[in-house]
């Protein structure tokens, strides 16, 4: 079986698209908000993502913030082959730190002060021919921006020159002499910073040269289109709803596109509010015609929760339940589908949720620090994507 999540689309085929790779930030989501919101496509993967591994070419990539310091052993840090891509790479915060550290460990030190919040920085504007200047291109000689950084340059690295600094702070905004690579300890995803969109844009539009024709006006007939090519003729879909906003528009396009072949499953955990189930099935069934099937499956949940006091160990068996009910959903549906017009096998799990979630739940070593494994998110056992052994 094969989960379909919104990561199948390929839309990096279409625009030009910036690739920002996640070191951990809780507020790396915010980058692709920023610059899809400049109609530009941005894509997030971990910033252990191979470039070898990608069947596409960013026009520029972005290094997220994140918790860790760059002279940590086991701290993330990137593939080296984006540096042979020349295109044009802007670090923020962490990643800003990850170029200077990069070039020599000694660029980079313990502060003596945390930088927290909002600040004043002066832009300094260093002239020349090789395009500095750019990133701040229009912006004035002083912004209010949000900074949140302990770890701090203590050295230019080499090559490069300053474009940016604080008080607290001399080299909070840098540039290659001669390559399209800066580095910022500011935030300019952050709403505190004072026209943060304007210096994304500059690197994506003006530097990138990515041109802002991606809209989301025609998504709904392009991800049915989509759809329909992907799970085909035959195949079935299950997918797993809450009545949530996010996997009831999933479930509604999974109608739209393929019909009766998708069969929504609506697991009864016995912790569901008064009357929830039922104002689901009036959602999703009586309302919009989607395939639905409710599963009660209190019993099972309270038995394998008993005596168990930890959060993280509740978590991690509540997933591991709802995907046992799934799986055996999908057997229950392949059964009954085989002398219908609806024959065929089970080959697509889908799940709707939000980047968030993804964020609270994955680590560094792919790549944040986790705050909490959520049932949405993780992907699915092997037993249940290749099929019982």
């Amino acid at each position: 079986m094969t989960e379909i999540t919104a990561e199948a689309a390929a839309p990096h085929n279409t625009f030009d698209t910036v690739l920002v790779l996640d070191f951990g930030s809780q507020t790396s989501h915010l980058i692709l908000r920023r610059l899809r919101s400049l109609n530009v496509y941005a894509e997030m993967l971990p910033c252990t993502t191979k470039l070898a591994d990608l069947d596409w070419t960013p026009v520029g990539i972005v290094l997220s913030g994140g918790p860790s310091s760059v002279y940590d052993d086991g701290a993330p840090s990137v593939d080296p082959a984006i540096f042979d891509l020349n295109v044009p790479i802007l670090g923020i915060c962490y990643g800003c730190q990850l170029l200077a550290w990069l070039i020599n460990g000694k660029n980079v030190a313990r502060g003596e002060a945390r930088e927290y919040g909002e600040t004043d920085l002066t832009i300094h504007k260093v002239g020349g021919s090789n395009g500095a200047d750019r990133l701040f291109e229009g912006l004035g000689d002083t912004l209010h921006v949000f900074m949140s950084h302990f770890d701090k340059l203590v050295h230019l690295p080499e090559g490069f020159v300053t474009i940016a600094s604080t008080k607290n702070t001399a080299y909070a905004g840098i540039a290659h002499e001669s390559k399209p690579i800066f580095g910022i300890q500011l935030h300019p995803e952050i709403s505190h910073t004072n026209r943060g969109t304007d210096i994304l844009s500059n690197f994506a539009i003006k530097i990138c040269g990515a041109r802002p024709n991606w809209e989301m006006g025609n998504f709904t007939e392009k991800e049915i289109i989509r759809i329909r090519k992907l799970v085909g003729d035959k195949a079935q879909v299950i997918g797993a709803v809450s009545g949530g906003v996010d996997s009831t528009v999933a479930a509604r396009l999974m109608k739209e596109a393929i019909g009766d072949r998708f069969h929504a499953i609506l697991v009864d955990t016995g912790l569901m509010r008064l009357n929830e189930c039922q104002q689901v099935k009036e959602t999703l069934q009586e309302h919009l015609g989607i395939n639905l099937t409710i599963v009660d499956g209190a019993e099972l949940f309270f038995s394998r929760l008993a005596g168990v006091v930890e959060p993280e160990a509740k978590r991690k068996i509540i997933g591991e339940t709802f995907i046992d009910l799934f799986e055996k959903e999908a057997i229950r549906i392949e059964e009954e589908a085989k002398e219908t017009a609806r024959a065929g096998k089970v080959e697509w799990f889908l799940q709707g949720t939000l980047y968030a979630d993804l964020i609270e739940s994955l680590s560094f070593k792919g790549p944040s620090a986790t705050i909490k494994s959520h049932h949405n998110v993780g992907g699915l056992p092997a037993r249940m994507m290749n099929g019982p052994n």
